[in-house]
């Protein structure tokens, strides 16, 4: 029985004998085959459900991030499992674990770093996104600190997420402040480096979840949201045509002790 004296409140979720309260909505009856995952996740963090035009945008970012080969994070994922085939959420849990500043975690960086651009207003238009975008790149690259959301190790040219991910948010009106500064930030950089970079599609992810006025300092969370569904690929890959083995040998066959 609970104790009367004892309350700890929460807007989540509740259950008892008889039923599932999610979000004020009775779980079998008003969200079981009505809601989907994408609409829920979005609606639990912003306490808000979303429109259809932010779901689409919303899930068009969750599929853009939740695979991307190789990477370090799906590698340490199959080692994982490798390691400890009884343990699949060790092995989930590692690959999550490795989502940084270079992987999965510019998401979030890149829409700090738009808002902080965007703290004291918003341009009237592109002529001003374009002086915003140039005063913020030039600020970092005088502090030698990277521009999150420029470059990629394998898209040199263009990463073919970010101009499908800007036309979606454009067809949904929801093309906001947060999108239009990154892309400023594209036509601007290179007078700053000295190069052109490409924009990343982890970047424009972080533009358009902020753009939906998400929190920014909980938009690694969705990334990480995204790349649990790669990383569970990843690993029913491993159990039917495993290669952690191999990447293990090749690995160990070829290491070279120095002094």
């Amino acid at each position: 029985m609970a104790d009367e004296g004892l309350r700890f409140p929460t807007a989540i979720g509740t259950s008892d004998e008889n039923q599932i309260r999610l979000l004020g909505q009775d779980l079998a009856a008003d969200l079981m085959g009505r809601v989907g995952f994408g609409e829920l996740a979005f609606w639990l963090v912003a306490r808000r459900r979303p429109t259809p035009g932010e779901v689409r945008v919303f899930e068009t970012v969750l599929v853009a991030l939740a695979d991307h080969g190789f990477t370090p994070t799906a590698i340490a994922a199959r080692l994982t499992y490798l390691s400890a085939p009884e343990s699949l959420q060790g092995a989930l849990a590692a690959g999550l674990l490795g989502g940084g500043s270079r992987f999965l975690g510019v998401t979030e960086d890149c829409a700090r770093f738009l808002a902080d651009a965007l703290a004291n207003g918003v341009p009237a238009d592109d002529a001003g996104f374009d002086a915003l975008a140039l005063e913020a790149v030039t600020a970092a690259h005088a502090g030698k600190r990277f521009v999150p959301g420029l470059g990629h190790p394998v898209h040199k040219r263009q990463d073919p997420r970010t101009p499908v991910l800007i036309r979606i948010a454009e067809e949904e009106g929801l093309r906001g402040p947060h999108l239009r500064l990154f892309e400023a930030v594209g036509r601007v950089h290179p007078r700053v480096l000295g190069r052109t970079l490409p924009l990343n599609g982890a970047g424009v992810c972080g533009a358009a979840l902020a753009d939906l006025g998400l929190p920014v300092d909980m938009l690694r969370g969705f990334a990480l949201l995204a790349r649990a569904a790669g990383l569970l690929g990843h690993l029913a890959e491993e159990r039917r045509d495993p290669i952690g083995m191999d990447v293990y040998l090749t690995v160990d066959r070829n290491a070279v002790y120095e002094d």
